[in-house]
């Protein structure tokens, strides 16, 4: 059985030092701890022979990479336009030389979003790009603004999907919310252990409400962490339909036509069930979250192998579903 996994990164020095450079509050703090582990560092650099290695050894056919959280996302227009241009430009080079395994989302400078929009073009028609990862808000606004509506429908006009992908939760967020514990504890509070994750649920609903879908009915997002959070209390949200009046369906509805999930390397056998009794096996996919969750040896075969599900489906979650929205061959 053929694996794709759709949620692996990697990072550029260039767009590292950028984020160094930032004042203190406006950083990533999780991308600043990177500098504190050289061995994880040197996996998202490496677009070469060690990741393919590192495929090798966790049974990972074909990875579609991108860059990892926040990208170019935090970083002023001008730069962040010039430093997505060269990270999409030095993954695609890595493509060509491995056609076979790697493949790639655009890094999008959401920060100038029509030259945002014109780079998914560039990075879809000219770089043979499958679609973009983007790393939920840029700044205060998440993706369902005014703004950034040309680039959704610059997705959709090209068919190729979206990654919404978690991103840091605001300052004022995690002050209100996540602070007053231990600086770390409250920072994985905010991050991996709850923060990101409901953050990203909102941003995937606050497209559905803003009637993005009405307006751009064939766009398809994938969305990670099983769904972050929605998947699990999507009966419970579909209550904003009553009131949502302006849209055109319930909002359940637009969830399970518009979405795709991914385990982004959580391979929990009660939410891969969930997964597919919300969503139908048509509409899960495959990830590892490669390097951060990496496991070596056959973990992510082996839970799917392992799983309640027909053979048929299996095969869908492993590489057929992302074979037909990523049109890879």
């Amino acid at each position: 059985m053929r694996f794709i996994g759709l949620e692996e990164h990697f990072i550029t020095p260039e767009i590292q030092q950028a984020s160094e450079r930032l004042p203190p509050g406006q950083r990533d703090d999780i991308l600043m701890q990177l500098r504190q582990s050289p061995e994880l560092m040197a996996r998202l650099q490496d677009l070469g022979e060690g990741r393919l290695r590192q495929m090798d050894g966790m049974g990972l056919d074909l990875m579609v990479v991108s860059a990892t959280s926040p990208a170019t996302q935090i970083l002023a227009p001008r730069e962040a336009v010039a430093l997505a241009r060269q990270a999409n430009d030095r993954l695609a080079a890595a493509v060509r030389a491995h056609p076979t395994r790697l493949a790639g989302f655009a890094t999008l400078p959401t920060p100038a979003p029509a030259a945002a929009a014109q780079e998914l073009r560039r990075a879809v028609r000219e770089l043979g790009f499958k679609g973009a990862l983007i790393h939920g808000r840029t700044g205060d606004k998440y993706l369902d603004h005014p703004d950034f509506r040309p680039l959704l429908a610059q997705a959709a006009a090209l068919d190729v999907p979206i990654y919404l992908h978690p991103q840091i939760v605001p300052r004022a967020v995690r002050t209100l919310y996540y602070d007053g514990f231990d600086e770390k504890l409250s920072l994985a509070f905010a991050t991996s252990g709850w923060g990101w994750h409901a953050d990203a649920g909102v941003g995937a609903l606050r497209l559905i409400l803003a009637g993005v879908f009405d307006e751009l009915p064939t766009l398809q997002i994938i969305i990670g962490h099983w769904g972050e959070l929605v998947t699990f209390f999507l009966d419970r949200a579909n209550i904003l339909s009553e009131q949502a009046k302006h849209l055109k369906k319930p909002v359940a509805d637009y969830f399970r036509q518009n979405f795709y999930l991914t385990p982004s390397g959580i391979f929990s056998p009660a939410y891969l069930q969930s997964a597919v009794a919300v969503m139908g096996a048509d509409r899960v996919l495959f990830s590892t979250d490669y390097p951060y969750l990496y496991q070596p040896g056959s973990a992510g075969r082996d839970f799917l192998a392992s799983a309640a599900l027909s053979l048929e489906d299996k095969h869908k979650i492993a590489h057929g579903n992302a074979e037909r929205l990523l049109k890879l061959t």
